[in-house]
């Protein structure tokens, strides 16, 4: 799942998947929308349940700072899959 949040100067974007493992990943990026300034980070979640809570908790952040959701679409999706090369671009290991 991708979920992408923005304001007129900034983004966040949310990234839950599995890793070849099977373990489940919350990747979280965050900038100025059109510069290189943001960073990139990943969590290893217990489980599903628990990456699920955290995009929760992160949508009740990114909507009380005056962030508006403009993405939410499944990984294999044309959009989901747009939204992950951006990821890749933060990322040269991911």
């Amino acid at each position: 799942m991708i979920v992408r949040w923005e304001t007129d100067h900034d983004y966040v974007l949310i990234h839950v998947h599995q890793d070849m493992f099977g373990d489940w990943i919350f990747s979280r990026a965050w900038g100025q929308i059109g510069t290189q300034f943001g960073g990139l980070k990943h969590q290893l979640a217990d489980d599903h349940a628990q990456a699920m809570m955290w995009l929760d908790d992160e949508a009740t952040i990114q909507t009380s700072r005056g962030f508006h959701k403009v993405l939410e679409a499944d990984d294999h999706s044309p959009e989901g899959q747009d939204a992950v090369r951006q990821l890749s671009l933060l990322d040269g290991d991911y």
